[in-house]
């Protein structure tokens, strides 16, 4: 188990982290969220050993984990930490990069390990390329392979997919997070991209101002957003009266609404983007803007009546 108990951590005189607690079980999938500057990276950071606690303790199988006042070389050793920075080598290849922890004792096994770590991330073409020629996306996919080939019980992952293109992120989680379940990695990943909370998170930390302000299963925390905060950040969502539609949750995501021949909730549309399977309206009411999904592209102008979706 991981744990951090009551955790704080301050850059001179700003409070970075405050008394942050939490325990994470052996091989589960953490999405660390919440918006730019709360405090994800810097707990990454904390829990991979890189900077001295100001209170509080961290531990993984109930060894402590500490920081660089006890340790020559920062990092613990059962941990790999991906930073945004990736922590490549430039004027080497890529199988170089994958594989310069690796043993050389038996250089077949390196071999093997080393492609099976690049057909992972989809990167077998660019063995042989330095990584000085590489995009920012193809960068990350190397990064990624690096950090798992020592195998480690703990990965720590800063933004993992935020440089890679849509179409081959999908996949590569796909594949990234069945290899750590079948492997019992613990993985605990700071992100901004829903996807990878609400797909592949087990638990879900969400912080704010350096707490944490609310944890758990990342459905739940979907479906019942303690506030504004929280939902938002999903994406798009309203803040309705919950007299304007007979809920108890105010807190609606526009796949929530329909349009409806008559209701009490009546609106205007302002706005109107196509998204590929249909339309996100932008809409004005009594109270404000709100925002709803539709099938077809409704004109500036229109007055529709809106209900909760059934």
């Amino acid at each position: 188990m991981l744990q951090a108990s009551h955790i704080s951590f301050s850059y001179g005189e700003s409070k970075v982290l405050d008394d942050v607690d939490f325990a994470i079980e052996k091989g589960k999938q953490v999405a660390i969220i919440g918006e730019s500057g709360c405090g994800k990276s810097t707990l990454l950071k904390l829990l991979y050993g890189l900077y001295d606690l100001d209170s509080g303790s961290i531990s993984w199988k109930d060894e402590p984990v500490l920081g660089p006042k006890f340790n020559l070389i920062p990092g613990h050793e059962k941990m790999k930490y991906l930073a945004q920075d990736f922590g490549l080598m430039p004027y080497t290849t890529v199988a170089e990069n994958v594989g310069n922890f690796l043993s050389n004792i038996y250089k077949d096994k390196k071999r093997e390990r080393v492609a099976e770590l690049l057909d992972m991330v989809e990167m077998t073409a660019y063995a042989d390329v330095k990584v000085q020629f590489l995009s920012g996306g193809q960068q990350q996919r190397t990064a990624l392979a690096k950090v798992l080939a020592l195998e480690p019980e703990v990965l720590l992952l800063d933004e993992p997919f935020s440089q890679i293109d849509v179409f081959r992120a999908n996949v590569l989680r796909r594949n990234l997070f069945k290899y750590f379940r079948e492997q019992g990695i613990t993985c605990i990943m700071a992100t901004h991209d829903s996807i990878d909370v609400l797909s592949f998170s087990d638990e879900t930390i969400v912080m704010k101002d350096g707490k944490i302000i609310t944890s758990g299963a990342p459905k739940f925390i979907y479906e019942n957003p303690e506030n504004r905060y929280v939902a938002s950040l999903f994406g798009d969502v309203n803040d309705i009266p919950t007299k304007m539609l007979g809920s108890a949750n105010r807190f609606v995501y526009p796949h929530q609404l329909v349009v409806v021949k008559q209701s009490a909730f009546t609106v205007t549309v302002s706005h109107v983007w196509f998204k590929g399977d249909g339309y996100r309206v932008e809409a004005l009411c009594q109270f404000g803007k709100v925002y709803f999904d539709h099938h077809a592209e409704l004109q500036k102008g229109m007055m529709v009546c809106l209900a909760l979706r059934k």
